[in-house]
Protein backbone atom coordinates (compact mmCIF):
# COMPACT_ATOMS: atom_id res chain seq x y z
CA UNK A 1 0.00 0.00 0.00
CA UNK A 2 2.75 2.76 0.87
CA UNK A 3 6.10 2.57 -0.81
CA UNK A 4 8.36 0.22 0.75
CA UNK A 5 11.99 1.00 2.52
CA UNK A 6 14.20 1.68 -0.19
CA UNK A 7 11.85 4.43 -2.21
CA UNK A 8 10.90 6.09 1.08
CA UNK A 9 14.84 6.61 1.12
CA UNK A 10 14.36 8.86 -1.83
CA UNK A 11 11.64 10.92 -0.26
CA UNK A 12 11.77 14.30 1.87
CA UNK A 13 12.17 14.05 5.68
CA UNK A 14 9.80 15.80 7.51
CA UNK A 15 11.98 17.38 10.01
CA UNK A 16 14.44 18.67 7.20
CA UNK A 17 11.66 19.68 4.83
CA UNK A 18 9.82 21.71 7.71
CA UNK A 19 13.88 22.77 8.56
CA UNK A 20 14.02 24.26 4.94
CA UNK A 21 10.97 26.14 4.45
CA UNK A 22 11.04 27.61 8.05
CA UNK A 23 14.97 29.41 6.95
CA UNK A 24 13.28 30.91 3.47
CA UNK A 25 11.18 34.05 4.64
CA UNK A 26 7.76 34.19 3.37
CA UNK A 27 6.01 36.44 5.19
CA UNK A 28 3.17 38.05 3.89
CA UNK A 29 3.91 41.43 2.56
CA UNK A 30 6.78 39.55 0.63
CA UNK A 31 6.78 37.62 -2.38
CA UNK A 32 6.20 33.67 -1.86
CA UNK A 33 8.21 32.75 -5.13
CA UNK A 34 11.45 31.29 -3.90
CA UNK A 35 9.47 28.84 -0.99
CA UNK A 36 7.07 27.98 -3.84
CA UNK A 37 9.91 27.02 -6.44
CA UNK A 38 11.58 24.57 -3.33
CA UNK A 39 7.77 23.31 -2.75
CA UNK A 40 7.06 22.58 -6.44
CA UNK A 41 10.50 20.75 -7.20
CA UNK A 42 9.72 18.39 -3.76
CA UNK A 43 6.24 17.84 -4.90
CA UNK A 44 7.08 16.61 -8.37
CA UNK A 45 9.96 14.54 -7.66
CA UNK A 46 7.54 12.87 -5.05
CA UNK A 47 5.21 12.18 -8.38
CA UNK A 48 2.84 14.69 -8.27
CA UNK A 49 1.34 16.98 -10.92
CA UNK A 50 1.53 20.53 -10.38
CA UNK A 51 -0.11 23.51 -11.05
CA UNK A 52 0.92 26.79 -10.45
CA UNK A 53 -1.07 30.05 -9.84
CA UNK A 54 -0.46 33.25 -9.59
CA UNK A 55 -1.08 36.73 -8.96
CA UNK A 56 0.29 40.24 -8.20
CA UNK A 57 -0.80 41.79 -4.65
CA UNK A 58 -0.86 45.33 -4.00
CA UNK A 59 1.99 46.10 -3.79
CA UNK A 60 3.00 44.72 -6.89
CA UNK A 61 4.61 41.60 -5.48
CA UNK A 62 4.21 38.35 -6.75
CA UNK A 63 2.23 35.58 -4.80
CA UNK A 64 1.96 32.03 -5.74
CA UNK A 65 -0.39 29.15 -4.86
CA UNK A 66 0.44 25.70 -5.94
CA UNK A 67 -2.21 22.64 -6.55
CA UNK A 68 -0.52 19.34 -6.52
CA UNK A 69 -2.12 15.92 -7.40
CA UNK A 70 -1.20 12.71 -7.37
CA UNK A 71 -3.76 9.14 -8.76
CA UNK A 72 -6.51 9.83 -11.70
CA UNK A 73 -10.21 10.18 -11.50
CA UNK A 74 -12.73 13.34 -9.47
CA UNK A 75 -13.49 13.10 -6.01
CA UNK A 76 -10.81 11.65 -3.45
CA UNK A 77 -8.66 13.61 -0.77
CA UNK A 78 -7.18 17.25 -0.59
CA UNK A 79 -5.00 18.49 2.20
CA UNK A 80 -4.62 22.21 2.57
CA UNK A 81 -2.14 24.62 3.95
CA UNK A 82 -0.58 28.11 3.49
CA UNK A 83 3.10 29.26 2.87
CA UNK A 84 3.23 32.32 4.11
CA UNK A 85 3.50 33.44 7.49
CA UNK A 86 3.50 37.00 9.99
CA UNK A 87 6.76 38.77 10.24
CA UNK A 88 9.29 37.46 11.91
CA UNK A 89 9.73 40.16 14.16
CA UNK A 90 13.62 39.33 13.97
CA UNK A 91 15.17 42.03 16.15
CA UNK A 92 13.55 39.53 19.15
CA UNK A 93 15.19 35.90 17.99
CA UNK A 94 16.66 34.09 14.84
CA UNK A 95 13.22 33.57 13.58
CA UNK A 96 14.42 32.18 9.97
CA UNK A 97 17.30 29.51 11.17
CA UNK A 98 15.41 27.36 12.80
CA UNK A 99 17.13 25.43 14.92
CA UNK A 100 16.00 21.58 17.10
CA UNK A 101 15.92 21.90 21.08
CA UNK A 102 14.04 19.73 23.80
CA UNK A 103 12.60 17.94 20.76
CA UNK A 104 10.89 21.21 20.07
CA UNK A 105 11.31 22.82 15.94
CA UNK A 106 11.85 26.43 16.65
CA UNK A 107 11.21 28.90 13.92
CA UNK A 108 9.27 31.54 12.55
CA UNK A 109 5.89 29.34 11.11
CA UNK A 110 7.34 25.86 12.35
CA UNK A 111 3.77 25.86 13.73
CA UNK A 112 1.31 28.05 11.76
CA UNK A 113 1.99 26.36 9.45
CA UNK A 114 5.06 25.25 7.88
CA UNK A 115 5.84 22.08 9.90
CA UNK A 116 2.02 21.16 9.08
CA UNK A 117 2.41 21.84 5.30
CA UNK A 118 5.37 19.83 5.26
CA UNK A 119 3.78 16.87 7.18
CA UNK A 120 1.00 16.89 4.50
CA UNK A 121 3.98 16.29 1.73
CA UNK A 122 5.29 13.95 3.50
CA UNK A 123 2.02 11.63 4.17
CA UNK A 124 1.78 12.20 0.28
CA UNK A 125 5.02 11.50 -1.11
CA UNK A 126 4.76 8.04 1.03
CA UNK A 127 1.72 6.99 -1.16
CA UNK A 128 2.21 5.05 -4.12
CA UNK A 129 0.16 6.31 -7.04
CA UNK A 130 -0.59 2.46 -8.52
CA UNK A 131 -2.35 2.44 -5.26
CA UNK A 132 -4.53 5.05 -5.48
CA UNK A 133 -8.45 4.51 -6.63
CA UNK A 134 -9.04 8.05 -5.88
CA UNK A 135 -6.73 10.98 -6.40
CA UNK A 136 -4.83 12.67 -3.78
CA UNK A 137 -4.37 16.61 -4.25
CA UNK A 138 -1.89 18.90 -2.00
CA UNK A 139 -3.41 22.15 -2.03
CA UNK A 140 -0.76 25.38 -0.84
CA UNK A 141 -2.57 28.71 -0.74
CA UNK A 142 -0.23 32.10 -0.40
CA UNK A 143 -1.48 34.90 1.54
CA UNK A 144 -3.88 33.74 4.16
CA UNK A 145 -2.24 35.80 7.02
CA UNK A 146 -4.06 38.95 5.56
CA UNK A 147 -6.53 38.08 2.93
CA UNK A 148 -7.31 34.81 1.67
CA UNK A 149 -6.42 35.84 -1.67
CA UNK A 150 -4.85 32.87 -2.69
CA UNK A 151 -7.47 30.28 -1.59
CA UNK A 152 -10.09 31.92 -3.39
CA UNK A 153 -8.44 31.81 -6.46
CA UNK A 154 -7.82 28.26 -6.14
CA UNK A 155 -11.28 27.59 -5.13
CA UNK A 156 -12.18 29.69 -8.34
CA UNK A 157 -9.43 29.30 -10.97
CA UNK A 158 -7.47 26.17 -10.52
CA UNK A 159 -7.94 23.74 -13.51
CA UNK A 160 -6.66 20.32 -10.99
CA UNK A 161 -8.74 21.62 -8.06
CA UNK A 162 -12.29 21.96 -10.31
CA UNK A 163 -11.54 19.03 -12.57
CA UNK A 164 -11.12 16.55 -9.56
CA UNK A 165 -13.50 18.41 -6.69
CA UNK A 166 -12.05 16.48 -4.24
CA UNK A 167 -14.84 14.88 -1.92
CA UNK A 168 -13.53 15.45 1.47
CA UNK A 169 -10.49 17.99 2.65
CA UNK A 170 -8.47 18.75 5.67
CA UNK A 171 -7.20 22.14 6.71
CA UNK A 172 -3.92 21.15 8.32
CA UNK A 173 -3.39 24.11 10.64
CA UNK A 174 -2.11 23.33 14.11
CA UNK A 175 -5.04 21.92 16.15
CA UNK A 176 -2.17 19.56 18.38
CA UNK A 177 -3.98 16.51 15.90
CA UNK A 178 -7.25 16.67 16.97
CA UNK A 179 -9.97 17.25 14.76
CA UNK A 180 -11.89 20.64 14.58
CA UNK A 181 -15.23 21.00 12.88
CA UNK A 182 -15.93 24.46 13.52
CA UNK A 183 -14.44 27.74 14.00
CA UNK A 184 -14.95 31.83 14.34
CA UNK A 185 -15.21 34.26 11.58
CA UNK A 186 -13.83 37.67 11.67
CA UNK A 187 -15.84 40.64 10.77
CA UNK A 188 -14.81 44.64 10.94
CA UNK A 189 -16.48 47.20 10.47
CA UNK A 190 -14.53 50.87 10.05
CA UNK A 191 -16.69 53.98 11.30
CA UNK A 192 -14.71 57.31 10.52
CA UNK A 193 -15.76 61.11 11.68
CA UNK A 194 -14.66 64.23 9.79
CA UNK A 195 -13.62 67.48 11.95
CA UNK A 196 -11.68 70.43 11.13
CA UNK A 197 -8.12 70.76 11.90
CA UNK A 198 -6.75 73.88 13.13
CA UNK A 199 -4.34 74.69 16.17
CA UNK A 200 -5.98 75.21 19.70
CA UNK A 201 -4.97 78.47 20.18
CA UNK A 202 -7.25 79.90 17.19
CA UNK A 203 -10.50 77.70 18.54
CA UNK A 204 -11.67 77.63 15.32
CA UNK A 205 -11.30 73.86 14.79
CA UNK A 206 -14.01 70.86 15.13
CA UNK A 207 -11.80 67.87 16.79
CA UNK A 208 -13.67 64.59 15.24
CA UNK A 209 -12.52 62.75 18.36
CA UNK A 210 -15.17 64.71 20.03
CA UNK A 211 -17.31 64.12 17.57
CA UNK A 212 -17.28 60.57 17.51
CA UNK A 213 -17.12 60.23 21.17
CA UNK A 214 -20.69 59.82 21.72
CA UNK A 215 -20.92 57.02 19.16
CA UNK A 216 -17.90 55.50 21.34
CA UNK A 217 -20.50 55.54 24.54
CA UNK A 218 -22.54 53.34 22.56
CA UNK A 219 -20.39 51.18 21.38
CA UNK A 220 -19.61 50.59 25.05
CA UNK A 221 -23.25 49.13 25.16
CA UNK A 222 -23.06 47.13 22.13
CA UNK A 223 -19.72 45.34 24.00
CA UNK A 224 -21.79 44.71 27.09
CA UNK A 225 -24.54 43.42 24.98
CA UNK A 226 -22.29 40.66 22.58
CA UNK A 227 -20.91 39.37 26.42
CA UNK A 228 -24.65 39.14 28.26
CA UNK A 229 -27.42 38.32 25.56
CA UNK A 230 -27.07 34.66 25.17
CA UNK A 231 -28.29 35.42 21.55
CA UNK A 232 -24.88 36.73 20.39
CA UNK A 233 -23.25 33.72 21.74
CA UNK A 234 -22.37 30.44 20.60
CA UNK A 235 -21.61 27.39 23.58
CA UNK A 236 -20.02 25.11 20.84
CA UNK A 237 -16.77 27.50 21.29
CA UNK A 238 -14.55 28.49 24.39
CA UNK A 239 -15.11 31.57 24.85
CA UNK A 240 -18.59 31.48 23.57
CA UNK A 241 -18.40 34.86 22.94
CA UNK A 242 -16.98 37.21 19.70
CA UNK A 243 -14.78 39.30 21.18
CA UNK A 244 -16.46 42.50 20.17
CA UNK A 245 -13.28 44.94 20.24
CA UNK A 246 -12.22 48.68 19.14
CA UNK A 247 -9.32 50.56 18.16
CA UNK A 248 -9.00 54.36 17.89
CA UNK A 249 -6.70 56.31 14.98
CA UNK A 250 -6.70 60.15 14.78
CA UNK A 251 -3.42 60.12 13.01
CA UNK A 252 -1.56 60.48 15.72
CA UNK A 253 -2.99 64.17 16.83
CA UNK A 254 -1.50 66.49 19.40
CA UNK A 255 -3.11 68.30 22.06
CA UNK A 256 -2.93 71.54 20.64
CA UNK A 257 -4.36 70.45 17.18
CA UNK A 258 -8.08 69.14 16.77
CA UNK A 259 -8.27 66.22 14.76
CA UNK A 260 -9.59 66.37 11.05
CA UNK A 261 -10.47 62.72 10.60
CA UNK A 262 -10.95 59.97 13.77
CA UNK A 263 -11.17 56.34 12.50
CA UNK A 264 -13.09 54.05 14.82
CA UNK A 265 -12.14 50.28 13.43
CA UNK A 266 -14.53 47.27 15.61
CA UNK A 267 -13.86 44.09 14.45
CA UNK A 268 -15.41 40.77 16.23
CA UNK A 269 -15.14 36.79 15.09
CA UNK A 270 -18.54 36.10 13.91
CA UNK A 271 -20.08 32.21 15.17
CA UNK A 272 -22.29 29.36 13.26
CA UNK A 273 -26.00 30.42 14.02
CA UNK A 274 -25.17 33.72 15.95
CA UNK A 275 -26.56 37.01 15.54
CA UNK A 276 -23.27 38.78 13.78
CA UNK A 277 -25.24 40.27 10.87
CA UNK A 278 -27.17 42.08 13.71
CA UNK A 279 -24.20 43.26 15.38
CA UNK A 280 -23.42 45.04 11.83
CA UNK A 281 -26.53 46.01 10.87
CA UNK A 282 -26.74 48.06 14.65
CA UNK A 283 -23.55 49.56 14.50
CA UNK A 284 -24.25 50.74 10.91
CA UNK A 285 -27.33 52.02 11.79
CA UNK A 286 -25.74 54.17 14.93
CA UNK A 287 -22.83 55.56 13.23
CA UNK A 288 -24.97 56.68 10.20
CA UNK A 289 -27.47 58.89 12.94
CA UNK A 290 -24.26 60.60 13.38
CA UNK A 291 -23.41 60.97 9.77
CA UNK A 292 -20.35 59.40 9.84
CA UNK A 293 -19.18 57.35 6.78
CA UNK A 294 -19.05 53.35 7.36
CA UNK A 295 -18.06 50.49 6.15
CA UNK A 296 -17.87 46.55 7.21
CA UNK A 297 -16.42 42.95 5.49
CA UNK A 298 -17.18 39.68 7.07
CA UNK A 299 -14.60 36.50 7.16
CA UNK A 300 -17.32 33.81 7.48
CA UNK A 301 -17.08 31.07 10.33
CA UNK A 302 -16.57 27.14 9.49
CA UNK A 303 -18.97 24.38 10.04
CA UNK A 304 -19.47 21.12 9.84
CA UNK A 305 -21.79 18.40 11.30
CA UNK A 306 -19.41 16.45 13.54
CA UNK A 307 -21.28 13.22 12.59
CA UNK A 308 -19.92 13.86 8.44
CA UNK A 309 -17.38 11.60 7.15
CA UNK A 310 -14.48 13.18 7.28
CA UNK A 311 -14.50 14.38 10.90
CA UNK A 312 -15.38 10.18 11.65
CA UNK A 313 -12.58 10.05 9.39
CA UNK A 314 -10.28 12.41 11.60
CA UNK A 315 -11.53 10.87 14.91
CA UNK A 316 -10.41 7.10 13.53
CA UNK A 317 -7.15 8.58 12.03
CA UNK A 318 -6.26 10.02 15.41
CA UNK A 319 -7.96 7.88 17.73
CA UNK A 320 -9.52 10.64 20.08
CA UNK A 321 -13.16 10.01 21.23
CA UNK A 322 -15.14 13.50 20.42
CA UNK A 323 -14.12 16.61 18.09
CA UNK A 324 -14.04 20.27 19.25
CA UNK A 325 -13.82 24.04 18.06
CA UNK A 326 -11.78 26.42 17.54
CA UNK A 327 -11.78 30.71 18.05
CA UNK A 328 -9.37 30.90 14.93
CA UNK A 329 -9.95 31.43 11.46
CA UNK A 330 -8.39 29.47 8.63
CA UNK A 331 -9.07 29.37 4.68
CA UNK A 332 -11.98 26.31 4.92
CA UNK A 333 -14.78 29.22 4.22
CA UNK A 334 -13.21 29.52 0.56
CA UNK A 335 -13.58 25.67 0.48
CA UNK A 336 -16.39 24.83 2.20
CA UNK A 337 -18.86 24.78 -0.28
CA UNK A 338 -16.71 22.75 -2.30
CA UNK A 339 -15.60 19.49 0.00
CA UNK A 340 -16.31 18.22 3.49
CA UNK A 341 -13.61 19.68 5.38
CA UNK A 342 -12.09 18.81 8.96
CA UNK A 343 -9.44 21.37 10.48
CA UNK A 344 -6.71 19.12 12.00
CA UNK A 345 -2.91 19.72 12.52
CA UNK A 346 -0.03 19.34 14.65
CA UNK A 347 1.12 21.92 16.64
CA UNK A 348 -0.82 24.02 19.53
CA UNK A 349 -1.63 27.35 18.21
CA UNK A 350 -0.61 29.79 21.32
CA UNK A 351 2.59 29.05 19.53
CA UNK A 352 1.44 30.43 16.41
CA UNK A 353 2.68 34.04 15.89
CA UNK A 354 5.05 34.21 18.76
CA UNK A 355 8.73 35.12 19.55
CA UNK A 356 10.32 31.44 20.04
CA UNK A 357 7.94 29.87 17.89
CA UNK A 358 8.11 26.19 17.87
CA UNK A 359 6.05 22.91 17.45
CA UNK A 360 6.80 19.40 19.05
CA UNK A 361 8.71 17.32 17.02
CA UNK A 362 6.53 14.23 17.83
CA UNK A 363 3.57 15.77 16.82
CA UNK A 364 5.35 16.42 13.03
CA UNK A 365 5.80 12.43 13.06
CA UNK A 366 2.62 11.48 14.25
CA UNK A 367 0.82 13.90 11.71
CA UNK A 368 2.47 12.07 8.85
CA UNK A 369 0.48 8.80 10.09
CA UNK A 370 -2.71 10.13 10.79
CA UNK A 371 -2.24 12.03 7.09
CA UNK A 372 -1.42 8.30 6.07
CA UNK A 373 -4.46 7.21 7.66
CA UNK A 374 -6.71 9.42 6.36
CA UNK A 375 -5.28 9.02 2.55
CA UNK A 376 -5.86 5.55 2.74
CA UNK A 377 -9.45 5.11 4.24
CA UNK A 378 -10.34 7.94 1.54
CA UNK A 379 -8.19 7.55 -1.38
CA UNK A 380 -6.99 4.05 -1.17
CA UNK A 381 -9.56 1.55 0.78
Amino acid sequence: MFLDGSQLLMKPDVIQLTKDIVSISSVSHQSNTIICDLLEETLKRCEFEVERLQFIDQEGKTKISLVAKKGAGKGGFGMFSHSDTVPGDEWAWDAFSPAIENNRLIGRGSCDMKGPLAATIVAGASINPSQLNKPLLIIITADEEISGRGARQVAEESVIFNSCRPMHGVIAEPTQLIPVYAHKGGARIVVTAYGKSAHTSTDLGISANFLIAPFLAEMVEVAKLCKTDESFMNYEFDPPTNGFNMILDDGGCKPNVTAAKTICTLGFRPMPDDRSQDIIDMVTEKAKKYDFEVTSSQGQPFYISPEARIVQTGLKATGISKPSTVSFGTDAFSFQDSLELVILGPGNIEQAHTVGEYIEINQLFEAVKVYRKMIEMLCIQ
